[in-house]
């Protein structure tokens, strides 16, 4: 996969700036507040920052944790998993493996098959709606 890099005054210019603090500052938005949390449509999310697929509606379930959750990533190598320490948690991060922007983090409490939770903001995911 080729590597996005780009500097912050291009992803200031990018992004609007609450996606830049979720994105590229590993912020997060408030729970039940995005906007694709309650989305039954349909189709593929993808990269906020570099419309990398990550993730199918196929795969979306209600966590009822407040943020959209898919229990897999749409292909593997799309995302990459990284220890995430901060805030006196041990979480696991969830990135985008094209552009290295955070996306939300991963638990293991989801349902069968993967028993995995990817718990994603809303404003870190771009959706395409299929076309019938």
């Amino acid at each position: 996969m080729k590597q996005i890099k780009k500097n912050k005054q291009d992803w200031q210019e990018q992004l609007s700036s609450e996606q830049y603090h979720i994105l590229r500052e590993k912020g997060t938005e408030p729970a039940f507040s995005g906007k694709l949390l309650r989305n039954k449509a349909t189709g593929i999310y993808s990269c906020a920052a570099c419309n990398n697929p990550l993730f199918s509606s196929e795969t979306k379930f209600d966590s009822g944790t407040g943020w959209p959750s898919f229990y897999d990533v749409i292909q593997q190598g799309n995302v990459k998993l990284q220890p995430d320490k901060s805030h006196g948690m041990d979480r696991v991060e969830v990135v985008c493996a094209q552009c290295g922007s955070h996306l939300g983090h991963l638990f293991k409490d989801g349902p069968q098959p993967t028993n995995k939770r990817y718990c994603i903001n809303s404003l870190a995911l771009k959706f395409d709606k299929n076309k019938d």
